[in-house]
């Protein structure tokens, strides 16, 4: 079927049965053209919280679906491929995470979005990398929290707010490999770029970098900054965004390890195709299904995050 005919049946089927795709800013080109709304993992819960549709399609990774799902239980969630997966929510398997817990059982429970359902039903609080620094700057001090999984966003929280959270060791394999000294040897070539860096890098990465932040402040301050070279330190598909709204702008994909690629791809998030969106809606399959009692654990924390974002304006 061409591309053309793939969306036009994709429009008649989201009309007829009320449903609404939301996509992530990591998607294939073609799905965030033809989303309802884009965003990153905070927005994507907001929107899940709020919408009136009987469908959300879910583009984006298994977790995001079971976050929708999770704030919407009356609705129908389906993510277009059940194997788009997360290295990072990988990382942290509820039974291990459990025991690390028990260790520890005076310690404030902050989990990253990046989790599974199980993962966030023994949490406390739920946060992404556009709210984590606030709402733990919003805790008392002397409060003693593990953060899990992303150790590279927990040192950065850290860094931000003089805490010592308890990190877990998981990492995102994108951020994780991106390569110093190709990214070094760009700067050379743009003297005149500014580098952007999602916090789920290194260390090393972020202490040379312009500016730090969730994919959608690299998205505003791009659209702010007077500059019109950037380098860009996260998965290649919040280019798309970048330069839809700065054509006049020039984005660089900062480069991984691997000195046979120039951009760094999530393959969880590049498993969905604009045909299995099709599909998806046509079929009504892969569907999200949370048992009631996971669920009802895991929408405290989620809310308690959406509360405090809420009442900072984050």
């Amino acid at each position: 079927m061409e591309k053309s005919e793939i969306i036009k049946n994709i429009n008649i089927l989201r009309k007829e049965k009320n449903a609404v795709i939301l996509s992530h800013f990591y998607q294939d080109n073609d799905i965030q053209d033809i989303a309802d709304f884009i965003g990153d993992s905070l927005a994507l819960a907001q929107w899940a919280a709020k919408t009136t549709a009987d469908i959300i399609v879910l583009c984006g990774v298994h977790f995001m679906g079971e976050t929708a799902k999770i704030l919407s239980p009356e609705k129908r969630v389906f993510i277009p491929n059940s194997k788009a997966g997360c290295s990072l929510s990988d990382s942290c398997p509820v039974d291990e995470f459990q025991k690390f817990i028990d260790k520890h059982p005076d310690y404030t429970v902050i989990s990253y979005v990046n989790t599974s359902a199980a993962v966030k039903a023994l949490s406390d609080i739920v946060v992404t990398s556009a709210n984590a620094a606030q709402i733990v700057a919003s805790l008392p001090q002397d409060e003693k929290i593990i953060f899990v999984p992303d150790k590279n966003l927990g040192d950065y929280v850290n860094k931000l707010t003089g805490r010592e959270m308890l990190l877990w060791d998981g990492a995102c394999h994108v951020h994780q490999q991106f390569s110093l000294e190709r990214i070094l040897e760009l700067k050379k070539q743009y003297p005149d770029a500014l580098l952007l860096t999602h916090p789920e890098c290194p260390a090393y990465l972020r202490e040379i970098s312009d500016h730090v932040g969730s994919t959608s402040s690299m998205l505003k301050f791009s659209k702010k900054s007077d500059k019109k070279q950037f380098i860009v330190a996260t998965e290649v598909g919040i280019l798309h965004q970048m330069k839809k709204e700065n054509p006049d702008k020039e984005f660089i994909p900062a480069p991984p390890k691997n000195s046979a690629y120039t951009c760094n791809e999530c393959v969880f998030m590049r498993m969905n195709t604009l045909e299995k969106l099709y599909l998806c809606l046509k079929n009504e399959t892969p569907e999200i299904f949370i048992d009631e009692e996971t669920r009802l654990k895991a929408v405290k924390p989620i809310k308690k995050m959406l509360e405090i974002s809420s009442k900072y304006g984050l």
